[in-house]
């Protein structure tokens, strides 16, 4: 069965996630971001000696093909990838959109490089809707200034 590929677009989902608080709600994660190490790593065409050596210059620091097996076999709980190690891989691997399914479980979610100004541009016609509404409601509530001229002396 051949490889899935990563698509370089990020299916973005824009229901808000919901952070995690029930009670074990977290429970599993060690095996969960096992799997999606190997998912990463399995979706790369790329030889794991590669990815290894890819990550080992992001991080300054040796990574060996055995400690990404290691790394991707949910069974093998003495062995889970730090953070650090977690970001080298999804930015060696291109694969945000794992990084974004195992953040949306905590409430959070991925933007990656340029999509942050698709963002604040709807954050922004947001805002100008927001004002758009408060200058109407101010618009109906505002009487005009009618002031005399009172001993002429000048009004506004």
């Amino acid at each position: 069965m051949p490889k899935a590929r990563p698509t370089n677009q990020l299916a973005f989902a824009f229901e808000a996630p919901r952070p995690a608080s029930h009670p074990a709600a977290l429970a599993g994660m060690d095996a969960r971001v096992a799997r999606t190490v190997g998912e990463a790593l399995n979706s790369d065409g790329r030889d794991r000696a590669v990815i290894a050596a890819e990550m080992t210059v992001l991080l300054d620091e040796a990574v060996t093909k055995d400690m990404l097996n290691a790394w991707s076999a949910p069974g093998k709980d003495k062995h889970n990838i730090s953070f650090t190690r977690m970001l080298a891989l999804v930015a060696v691997t291109n694969r945000f959109d794992l990084l974004d399914r195992e953040l949306r479980e905590i409430g959070a979610a991925v933007l990656v490089g340029e999509e942050i100004h698709t963002v604040r541009l709807g954050h922004l016609k947001s805002k100008i809707a927001e004002l758009t509404a408060e200058l109407r409601a101010a618009e109906r509530m505002a009487q005009p200034i009618n002031r005399g001229n009172e001993g002429g002396r000048g009004g506004c």
